[in-house]
């Protein structure tokens, strides 16, 4: 049987700390997907069908990996994609108590799938989309944080979605 992972996330936008735990993931399981949030409360600098861009881009020389958009609950996602494992990315200590938390939370609404924390690579361990937002707001330089074809897509924006 097939082991399916799905990694959800705002991805607003995927960054090279992304991008790593999905090639980590890929040595882990047959087939990793990306799973782009609405995330109305945080609010993105991104709208949903930018950030799934950015992502395909950013993705697409991965085998066996899909990314899709979603506005539901995770399990209820993972369910849908027949994914049994959950990927969360931990980069410091300060990320882990609520990631254990919705960990807690998504075994409590279905025991059936598992989450599995990864953390990426110690050059990528800094890396936030919050940290790249930031940056862009003040024009400043990102590529050494983002993917090429994130970067390229970015660059191509009107600096006034940027703000």
């Amino acid at each position: 049987m097939k082991k399916i992972a799905l990694y959800p996330g705002t991805f607003d936008p995927i960054t090279n700390g992304h991008y790593d735990i999905i090639k980590r993931a890929l040595n882990l399981f047959d087939e990793v997907i990306v799973a782009v949030a609405v995330s109305h409360d945080k609010k993105p600098m991104f709208t949903l069908n930018e950030r799934i861009q950015m992502s395909q881009e950013a993705v697409k020389n991965l085998p066996n990996v899909q990314v899709v958009g979603f506005d539901n609950l995770t399990v209820e996602l993972a369910k849908e994609h027949n994914a049994t494992v959950l990927i969360r990315g931990l980069r410091a200590v300060s990320d882990f108590e609520y990631e254990l938390q919705i960990g807690y939370l998504n075994n409590s609404l279905d025991d059936s799938i598992e989450t599995v924390y990864l953390m990426p690579t110690l050059q990528n361990a800094f890396i936030s989309s919050s940290i790249v937002r930031g940056l862009l707001k003040f024009n400043a330089k990102t590529e050494h944080l983002l993917p090429k074809e994130v970067q390229e897509i970015i660059g191509s924006m009107d600096s006034c979605t940027l703000q």
